[in-house]
């Protein structure tokens, strides 16, 4: 490339920067919908991002016409679109917008060449100085996009931690700070207040029980052992937590565990601790446990140590016996509990002769140690099966 060539380049970026950037922001107002529909760029940002990239591209020009390596993406001649892209990405501009500026700047600056350079650059110069400035727009573009890129990822990175702090705040009882509740609320687009059910399970399906819950609000968290969701049921008047319950029951085919009606976000921490509890009596079983239909399990729950003992003096004996006669022997204290000690309505149940059922019990007493059982079943008899059932006495 002639030194003439290159001193009309370099003449051309001292004199022709500032015309270029009056041009450039105007033709950006009347032209790119999308600075002048969303106004989210302020003009001065608008005016200093055109000046800085007009010279940056302009400089870059020259590097590239004298057949010297453009410089690494690294270096800071490509500081100005690396930061005209984060500022857009920030601002919520769309990319699109962005790079059609570009593409408006890099013919500005390529019609003002033309039109300055008439009688310094022969045909062939001016072909190749048009070649190597959209070599340069390009990958200046290609900055600014990967920028953007960049700040994106980074914001939804922020969000998610947010998200995830917001939730684990609710979920430990944070909600109960007037402020924090309300910031939370806004952020999780769930209600502040009102009455809420808090549902727990592992490997829920979060669209169908969406689906099932609708038109109710939901929310749901994946957290470290199992899925955490929030149901509001709207006031104390509109409330209708069993048909939230039956909707639930008709949607799902693993263990959950659902709380009793909180109140707000302030009491949904509480409502995690009683259907971690309820879910916890199911023992891995499908169903869903309401923690008010659980409530003698969820209490040995918290206390392994007599749900273990409970089992161990009421039917510890029988555990050791062949299966069939374990069986039928735990069957038919099941259903005496259940029938309130009804001899007659638990051969009912169990298909077999009152009579039977009398030499049962009399079997059991003897096995563990008690001179009858008749009259209204032992609470402990009833907890000691209910720890059973649900495994609680491992």
């Amino acid at each position: 490339m002639r030194d003439a060539t290159l001193a009309f380049l370099a003449g051309h970026r001292a004199a022709r920067v500032d015309p270029l950037t009056d041009r450039l922001v105007d033709a950006i107002v009347d032209s790119n919908p999308g600075y002048r529909a969303t106004r989210v760029v302020p003009l001065p940002d608008l005016r200093s991002s055109c000046h800085d990239n007009i010279g940056r591209v302009l400089e870059l020009l020259g590097v590239a016409v004298q057949g010297a390596a453009v410089p690494d993406e690294s270096e800071a001649a490509y500081d100005a679109a690396r930061a005209t892209g984060r500022r857009r990405a920030e601002q919520g501009l769309p990319l699109d917008d962005v790079l059609r500026s570009f593409r408006i700047g890099g013919r500005l600056i390529w019609d003002d060449l033309v039109e300055q350079a008439r009688a310094a650059l022969d045909a062939e110069e001016l072909r190749e100085v048009g070649t190597r400035l959209w070599e340069v727009v390009d990958e200046t573009s290609a900055q600014v996009a990967a920028a953007y890129h960049a700040t994106e990822r980074a914001a939804v990175r922020a969000d998610e931690q947010l998200r995830a702090e917001l939730w684990e705040g609710v979920l430990s009882g944070r909600a109960k700070e007037p402020g924090f509740a309300h910031e939370a609320a806004r952020i999780l687009d769930v209600p502040v207040g009102g009455n809420y059910l808090v549902v727990t399970g592992e490997g829920l399906d979060v669209p169908r029980l969406e689906e099932a819950l609708a038109p109710r609000t939901t929310a749901w968290v994946r957290r470290t052992g199992g899925t955490v969701g929030l149901v509001a049921l709207g006031s104390d008047d509109r409330a209708d937590p069993d048909g939230a319950l039956a909707a639930l029951r008709g949607a799902v085919a693993w263990p959950v565990g659902v709380s009793v009606v909180v109140s707000g976000l302030a009491g949904v921490d509480t409502g995690v601790r009683q259907a971690s509890l309820a879910v916890r009596t199911l023992d891995g079983e499908p169903g869903v446990a309401a923690f008010d239909d659980r409530l003698p399990e969820a209490l040995l729950l918290t206390s392994p140590e007599v749900a273990g003992r409970l089992v161990a003096v009421w039917l510890g004996p029988l555990l050791t016996l062949p299966a069939g006669e374990q069986a039928s022997l735990l069957a038919t204290l099941d259903a005496w509990v259940a029938t309130g000690g009804s001899t007659t309505h638990t051969a009912a149940r169990v298909h077999c002769h009152r009579n039977t059922v009398i030499n049962r019990l009399r079997r059991v007493a003897r096995l563990v140690g008690r001179e009858s059982l008749d009259g209204v079943p032992p609470l402990e008899l009833g907890l000691a099966l209910r720890a059973l059932r649900s495994g609680l006495h491992r």
